[in-house]
């Protein structure tokens, strides 16, 4: 399976070395603990490696789904369109592309206006797309192509789109096909390979380009205390 660089979402492990373009720099990184700044460079590692490390067509609207319900990602593509936005040179659009789920502000705590129907900003040059502003019906048992028409319209508003999808099913195979293609965050110690290459080939099939895959939710392989002393 074509794979990108992995992104530790929780706990993350001692990462080799390795040579990164960075995108941002934030002032309070020298505040940061090292494990905080490993997270930091992960995301951006994988930020360059996908939107910015291909050569052939560019990739600029990505969906990212977990193959298990139990997993949460919101948190993941709120910190990748955070990182993007905060190279002050692309407008990004953080898009709720999950049907029938707690709306992505809610999950993330995120303040929001009394009529949530269309975009507003959450930071500079980053953007909230609600899913009432592409899906009127969101009773999450059926999308048409004009809802995938409208989810299309909202991501072109922006440099770059970041769409939560919810777990893989028919409807985050159709959402994939209104954007670039999908990454697929899979679980630790949870997600077969199996079913993960079979996911792979249906989405081949329905003709989805998979950009590559994450692995969250890793475990120290070794008790924490451990690691502040090294």
């Amino acid at each position: 399976m074509n794979s990108l660089r992995e992104v530790i979402v929780e706990n993350p492990t001692i990462a080799e070395p390795e040579t990164v373009t960075p995108i941002g720099v934030r002032s309070q990184r020298e505040t940061l603990s090292p494990m905080a700044l490993l997270h930091e460079e992960q995301i951006h590692a994988l930020i360059q490696q996908l939107f910015f490390g291909r050569e052939t067509t560019p990739v600029r609207h990505v969906g990212f789904s977990t193959m298990e319900t139990t997993t949460e990602i919101a948190t993941l593509c709120f910190e990748i369109a955070t990182a993007l936005a905060q190279e002050d040179r692309y407008d990004v659009g953080l898009i709720d592309a999950q049907p029938d789920a707690v709306s992505l502000q809610t999950q993330l705590g995120l303040p929001s206006p009394n009529r949530a129907e269309g975009t507003w900003p959450i930071a500079p040059r980053l953007w909230m797309v609600p899913r009432q502003s592409w899906l009127p019906d969101a009773s999450g048992t059926r999308i048409t192509d004009q809802d995938l028409s409208r989810l299309r319209e909202r991501t072109t508003e922006f440099d770059f789109s970041i769409l939560c999808c919810a777990p893989v099913s028919w409807i985050t195979t159709s959402i994939g096909q209104a954007c670039d293609g999908l990454v697929l965050v899979l679980t630790a110690n949870k997600t077969r390979r199996l079913v993960a290459t079979q996911i792979k080939d249906q989405l081949a099939k329905a003709q989805v380009p998979l950009l590559g895959t994450v692995l969250a939710e890793r475990r120290f392989p070794v008790p924490q205390g451990l690691y502040r002393s090294l």
